[in-house]
């Protein structure tokens, strides 16, 4: 039986996994963390709902990992990898996604288009 000072975890699947949480706003109701499934906190989950359009306008990304005692905002990382895909498939960033990219990604990942002549 836990003693007085047990807390249960919240963080899914094991002890050593990396989860990733989105901040959206919602507009007048405010900004939220979204709810997730314990299955979907993973990197590749996340982005692919955020392309998808699972959130309404993501503010921000954050990682953490209870075991090895971390946190940090990857939205950075995360708008980097949007820009890519996108740059991949040689298509515009989603218009919902567009806001959160120009925040955090660097000039020089964006896609050019040059003139065929």
């Amino acid at each position: 039986m836990p003693g007085r000072s047990w807390t249960p975890s919240i963080v899914p699947g094991g002890d050593d996994q990396t989860v990733y949480l989105v901040t959206d706003d919602l507009g007048r109701n405010g900004a939220v963390w979204r709810e997730a499934d314990a299955e979907t906190t993973d990197l590749e989950t996340v982005i692919t709902d955020l392309m998808s359009g699972e959130y309404k306008d993501p503010v921000r990304v954050v990682a953490f990992n209870t075991s090895e005692r971390w946190s940090e905002d990857v939205s950075e990382d995360v708008a980097r990898e949007i820009q890519h895909r996108c740059n991949l498939q040689l298509s515009d960033v989603p218009s919902h996604l567009q806001e959160f990219v120009d925040r955090y990604a660097a000039q020089d990942t964006r896609q050019f288009s040059l003139r065929l002549v």
